[in-house]
């Protein structure tokens, strides 16, 4: 008998059904969906939908749909799976998640889980309720999965490649990552219709509390490895702005279905255009270590429609990913001596420590270009964002297995992901009104 059974509860973003890419060993297909009638829950049908009836290892997934005004208290208390995936509708998410845990259903939900620092409380309430359960509640944190990132947090900390991590300065910080995002783009094979909700910033967050939570959570996983980290006094937001991205009345038609812009929207509407407040730049210091983050959202671009950059500044070398068109944007590891006298030190010792890599991560290669040194990445590694749904859902599926296996420092850093993100943009807000 299957120990796991899912439950999908208003899948209102399609990183629930990318959680169902897959099958996996010991889960249940069947699946019971609680959501309300509507176009967000006939997206997420749809895309499941296209997992079954794939040519290429399709999925059978047997979804069991229940609909109505109270579909959250239903699902707590029939609960006819023991697992709950949450997207979406992020200002309610964590009252959602709050209400799963006490009911005493295990909990797998992208980010954000909360858009305001007022939150925090109940994320530590949701967090300690769950510890005290024996429950796991866990957030979709994508970007540990993808092979440049393993890569990078393995060379930043071997200190003959890396030397010390530069403290750096407000001007000067030794992090920074910029994320770049389309609001138009293509997902597992689809034009990917945004909902008109999805430009409410008090509905779906400013870019920092969406899409920087990957940001603040890599800066921690690889600066500070299965460290504990107290917001309360490891972290200080210095600065912030945010700033809009105009939407015109085409590509609003374009990008949701829709003909016109909703009324909840019309304090945004401008000169007959939205702005979409969905770009943000935050720095901050961890540890006293300064960093630096910009979240963009452009409208549209090439594929691969997304774009990462991201930089740690060492005595001896930095470490950077790149994703440019000079790389066919796809993203490359690089390791740039700090001086020229450290070149031939600096080459060695990642020599040295790409010979030692696990065998999971095996066949990456070391190319000599002068100032600096490229990581060679075989295609097995280049797995794809998408894929990397069903990697953390297997994590998760590990630490339900084992709960004791869930690393300690995984509370405290979700708490400090959170305290950046949403300081992070209140302190933009305020910011508009000096």
């Amino acid at each position: 008998m299957d120990k796991i059974r899912l439950m999908v509860l208003d899948p209102a973003h399609f990183h629930a059904a990318l959680v169902q890419k897959e099958m996996y060993s010991g889960v249940s297909p069947k699946v019971d969906v609680f959501a309300p009638l509507g176009l967000d829950l006939a997206d997420y049908l749809t895309r499941v939908a296209r997992f079954n009836l794939r040519p290429d290892n399709p999925t059978s997934w047997q979804l069991e749909i229940h609909t109505g005004p109270e579909f959250l208290p239903r699902m707590a208390a029939e609960h006819p799976g023991n697992v709950v995936v949450m997207s979406g509708r992020n200002q309610a998410k964590i009252d959602r998640i709050l209400k799963s845990v006490a009911s005493g259903i295990h909990v797998l939900a992208d980010k954000p889980w909360i858009l305001s620092s007022a939150g925090l409380p109940k994320l530590q309430q949701a967090l300690d309720l769950a510890d005290s359960k024996g429950l796991i509640a866990f957030d979709i944190m994508t970007e540990r999965f993808e092979i440049t990132s393993i890569l990078q947090r393995t060379l930043v900390n071997d200190p003959a490649v890396f030397g010390r991590l530069d403290p750096g300065s407000p001007s000067s910080p030794s992090i920074v990552m910029e994320s770049v995002h389309r609001i138009m783009k293509t997902v597992a094979g689809v034009p990917n219709l945004r909902p008109p909700w999805f430009f409410d910033v008090h509905q779906q967050g400013e870019a920092l509390s969406d899409v920087g939570a990957h940001l603040v959570d890599l800066v921690q996983w690889i600066s500070l490895p299965d460290q504990a980290i107290d917001f309360q006094s490891d972290i200080r937001v210095l600065a912030a702005k945010h700033w809009p991205t105009r939407i015109s009345p085409d590509q609003w038609r374009r990008v949701t279905g829709t003909p016109d812009f909703p009324s909840f929207l019309s304090a945004i509407v401008r000169d007959g255009s939205l702005d979409y407040f969905c770009n943000n730049s935050v720095t901050y210091t961890l540890r006293g270590v300064h960093v630096h983050l910009d979240v963009l959202w452009d409208f549209e671009g090439p594929p691969p429609f997304d774009s990462h950059f991201a930089r740690f500044r060492g005595s001896s070398s930095s470490i950077e990913v790149r994703q440019a068109a000079a790389e066919n944007f796809q993203p490359e590891v690089y390791v740039v001596p700090a001086s020229a006298e450290l070149r031939s030190a600096v080459l060695l010792a990642l020599r040295n420590r790409i010979a030692a890599l696990p065998p999971g991560i095996d066949g990456i290669g070391v190319e000599d270009r002068g100032v600096e040194f490229k990581l060679t990445i075989p295609a097995k590694h280049r797995v794809g964002h998408e894929a990397h749904f069903a990697q953390v859902t297997r994590q998760f599926f590990e630490y339900l297995d084992n709960p004791r296996s869930l690393p300690a420092w995984e509370k405290p850093n979700m708490l400090a992901k959170y305290a950046v993100t949403t300081k992070g943009v209140e302190l933009a807000r305020a910011g508009d009104a000096r």
